[in-house]
């Protein structure tokens, strides 16, 4: 049996035309893109047809020249409702907390046709809730989650465009699938090997979303009290995401709570028999990896063996150490690249008009309360994840209360995302059943 014959990819950012030209050129799909109807997909919409449905992809690092290459799609659908035609294969790479509104908008028989549903930046969770959505439009399709996308991709200009650039490629990439013998991972993993990316099967896409790094660092990063004065206060001086107080968050108070937090995912996946993750070497050996004199190898394997105290001091070690980058080249004055320098971003109006939200840390207010309802079904106590929520919260509570002649978007909203902790908790009590 052939597969990825005819690919439908959901949503109209950067990624999608990574993803495009990627499965396109490799597998010689047919492929279709799909996007909500709004101000910015207009512009992408009209651009492709500009181009006669041609996208590229560009990259900053000649080592990545696998991912580079363009092609031409074969369709496109304004709006989710729009979509037509039989895909074996749908692609998601929308946000996370949109998954079940856009696949609510998509006709029945396009879902029942689809064997494979891909989720390309999923959080915890997320392939339980897509299992669950499908038992009544296609019960039997494969369900694949990857730990997160492989590169870092942005538009090529400031606008969505037909064209984008690759600045950043993973060198490993996690992933997992419902079926316990599955041929597409076969497939999937002959195209990252010719793309240069090592994709490492686990045995079930909730464990490939628990290898994630945003999951254990961005809460603790972006949900206190530092972070969210720079990014909803609009008159600011600008602060950073990696950088020591007081330029950034990090205080020896956010390093515990971030391992304390880790902590408390672990005892979460340890009820799912998923085997716990060393947080250290996590970090150092899947994301930015460290120069050997900043902390030896030794600590790093033992890191889940030691007492908290000294845990703390190698987290601390190890953002200080990537405040600048400590493998690119100093300069005259022996300066390093300013790695850290990566700014908060501030509440913006939208195309709409409305004061909205980044997707940082938007995205991980989803994420946090997934989560908490996961823990809550579990009857579990994560005292720091409930602070990370409440934090946040307050904070929408606040502003919205002090700002009554301003228009907010839905983002500034309490969220109790009761019916997607519903679906999930469904389908984990029934795969701890089955195991």
């Amino acid at each position: 049996m052939t597969y990825f014959n005819k690919i439908l990819l959901l949503g109209t950012g950067p990624t999608v035309i990574q993803l495009a030209v990627n499965f396109k050129n490799y597998y010689n799909s047919k492929v279709a893109i799909a996007g909500r109807e709004s101000l910015r997909s207009i512009i992408f919409f009209e651009t492709i047809v500009q181009h006669q449905l041609a996208l590229k992809v560009y990259i900053q690092n000649t080592q990545h020249q696998s991912l580079a290459g363009e092609c031409t799609i074969d369709a496109f659908f304004k709006g989710y409702h729009a979509i037509s035609g039989n895909w074996d294969t749908v692609v998601l790479s929308v946000t996370t907390d949109s998954y079940l509104s856009v696949l609510a908008q998509i006709d029945t028989k396009v879902l029942k046709e689809a064997s494979c549903f891909i989720l390309i930046s999923p959080t915890f969770g997320s392939s339980q809730l897509i299992t669950n959505f499908l038992k009544n439009q296609s019960p039997q399709a494969e369900v694949i989650s990857f730990s997160t996308y492989y590169g870092d991709t942005r538009w090529l200009g400031e606008v969505p465009s037909n064209e984008v650039l690759t600045t950043g490629v993973k060198k490993t990439v996690y992933i997992g699938s419902t079926y316990s013998k599955s041929d597409r991972l076969d497939k999937l993993s002959e195209l990252f090997n010719h793309l240069g990316i090592h994709l490492k099967k686990l045995a079930s896409p909730l464990e490939a979303e628990t290898r994630n790094i945003s999951l254990y660092v961005h809460p603790p990063l972006f949900m206190n009290d530092f972070s969210l004065k720079a990014i909803f206060d609009e008159k600011k001086i600008t602060k950073y995401v990696y950088k020591l107080y007081p330029e950034g968050p990090i205080t020896y108070t956010m390093i515990r709570q971030l391992l304390n937090y880790w902590k408390e995912m672990m005892v979460i996946v340890k009820h799912f028999n998923i085997q716990p993750l060393n947080l250290l070497k996590f970090m150092v050996d899947d994301n930015y990896p460290l120069q050997p004199e900043s902390i030896a190898r030794q600590e790093i394997e033992n890191f889940n063996k030691l007492e908290p105290i000294h845990q703390e001091y190698l987290l601390y070690i190890r953002y200080a150490s990537l405040l600048i980058d400590p493998f690119s080249r100093p300069n005259q004055e022996g300066r390093y690249f300013d790695f850290s320098a990566v700014p908060l971003r501030s509440i913006f109006k939208n195309h709409d008009g409305e004061w909205d939200i980044p997707r940082m840390p938007k995205e991980d207010y989803y994420r946090v309360k997934i989560i908490q309802g996961i823990a809550t079904a579990l009857k579990l106590e994560c005292p720091t994840l409930d602070h990370f929520v409440q934090t946040y919260e307050e904070k929408l509570q606040q502003l919205v209360a002090s700002s009554d002649n301003k228009i907010y978007s839905e983002a500034f909203q309490i969220k109790s995302f009761s019916q997607e902790i519903e679906m999930i908790c469904k389908e984990l009590i029934l795969s701890k059943k089955t195991k």
